[in-house]
């Protein structure tokens, strides 16, 4: 503008140069006017600081000037209606969310502090060594931060009969024995079992567990054998070998609970000892005959009426029954008092009060039950109980002892199943 002036004719210069200088002393008087007016002032946003200079009167119009957003949460170190200075220091600090769960119940809080600890202090939040806090004093305090706390408290458990209370937050039976140290040995029982919750208010009842083995020794009789020799006169018997017993050994497993025994179960058996039978030959050779005297010397006489009828009585009543069916089986001897026998029959006979009436066991499937049957060297009896091991041509006869029954042994007999 000045070099124009120059170029202009005296007469004009004369006009316009008071002119300008006026408008230009005009302009600098008014920026000297506004730059009066203005403040310089620190703002501190979040520990980021800034110097500006504004024309803003109070606080709240240089933070829309700075588009400084301000909640009811954060901290401002002035009042947003105070007036601004030169030289003035602003701070402002945003206040962050806290979502606090505690017991299931959520509360939202809002901080401007740094750190956990600080936090806890400042909204008096306190907690036991035994709660479930799941953020640490030391944590630094971000938007959003989640902190969860299961309050404790304490639970009954009653171990072998001894009571204690033991703090837990809650969780399985099994959880709240390990948080406690309380250690479960293999057969170990709890009351609830381990894999369920326990509340507030419940117990847990430990029932010890212990099992061993013992062995017990039981004597296995021997059986009696008789067999045939016809070496030996009919009528006589002769041991031949000595009956010994043998011995079984059974395993027994022997549980207690809490110090009391419960239970005995026998686990295992081992025979180690066999017995070994007792074998007596029964003669069957017959007596000779005595050889007749010569007729020619001897009178013939004619048997008594009486003594011929009363041999052939005698004839009938040994010889074996006619018709049914016969065959012949294996037959062994057994009593009412064997071991585990309760002396009632498969068809009801009572045979502890009938110790002498003749009943064998016999296989259904070979003879029907309640036939009568006759046994060589036993007599006519009925076919009235079953055994588990009489199975096919096999029978059992009922003795009134077991004497008796040792005695009669093992043997092949002929039958007759009678009509």
């Amino acid at each position: 503008m000045i070099s124009m002036i120059k170029n202009l004719p005296t007469r004009v210069k004369k006009v316009i140069i008071p002119g300008v200088s006026s408008a230009i002393l005009f302009v600098l008087v008014a920026f000297l006017i506004v730059e009066t007016m203005s403040v310089e002032v620190a703002v501190a946003e979040n520990g980021e600081k800034k110097v500006v200079k504004t024309h803003a009167d109070t606080v709240k119009e240089l933070f829309e000037e700075l588009g400084i957003h301000v909640d009811e949460h954060d901290v401002v170190s002035y009042d947003l209606d105070a007036s601004l200075t030169d030289g003035m220091n602003i701070d402002v600090i945003e206040a962050k969310k806290i979502i606090v769960n505690i017991n299931g119940e959520k509360e939202e809080y809002f901080t401007t502090f740094e750190t956990m600890e600080q936090f806890m202090e400042e909204q008096n939040l306190k907690f036991t060594e035994h709660d479930y806090v799941s953020l640490t004093p030391d944590v630094e305090i971000e938007e959003g931060l989640r902190l969860t706390v299961k309050t404790a408290y304490q639970v009954a458990v009653e171990d072998a009969g001894e009571e204690a209370e033991v703090w837990t937050t809650g969780g399985t039976v099994e959880q709240i024995l390990e948080d406690n140290d309380i250690e479960l040995n293999e057969f170990d029982k709890t009351e609830p079992s381990l894999d369920e919750e326990i509340d507030n208010g419940d117990a847990i009842t430990i029932t010890r567990v212990e099992k061993e083995q013992e062995e017990a020794e039981e004597r296995i009789p021997f059986q009696v054998e008789k067999k045939e020799d016809s070496s030996l006169q009919q009528g006589t018997e002769q041991v031949v070998q000595e009956g010994t017993e043998g011995k079984l050994v059974k395993t027994i497993e022997v549980t207690y609970e809490n110090g009391e025994e419960t239970n005995r179960e026998v686990i295992g058996e081992e025979v180690v000892e066999e017995s070994q039978n007792k074998v007596i030959a029964v003669g069957t050779k017959k007596p000779e005959e005595p050889k007749q005297a010569s007729t020619s010397n001897t009178a013939k006489v004619a048997p008594k009426a009486s003594n011929s009828t009363s041999a052939s009585s005698s004839s009938n009543n040994s010889s074996t029954p006619s018709g049914g069916k016969e065959m012949t089986v294996e037959a062994t001897a057994y009593t009412a008092d064997c071991n585990g026998c309760s002396g009632i029959s498969a068809t009801g006979i009572n045979l502890k009060e009938n110790r002498n009436m003749k009943v064998i066991a016999v296989d259904p499937n070979v003879i029907p039950l309640g036939k009568k049957v006759w046994v060589e060297g036993y007599g006519t009896a009925i076919a009235g109980d079953t055994g588990g091991a009489i199975k096919g041509n096999k029978i059992d006869l009922h003795m009134p002892s077991k004497d008796a029954a040792y005695s009669f042994g093992r043997k092949s007999v002929k039958i007759k199943v009678l009509d």
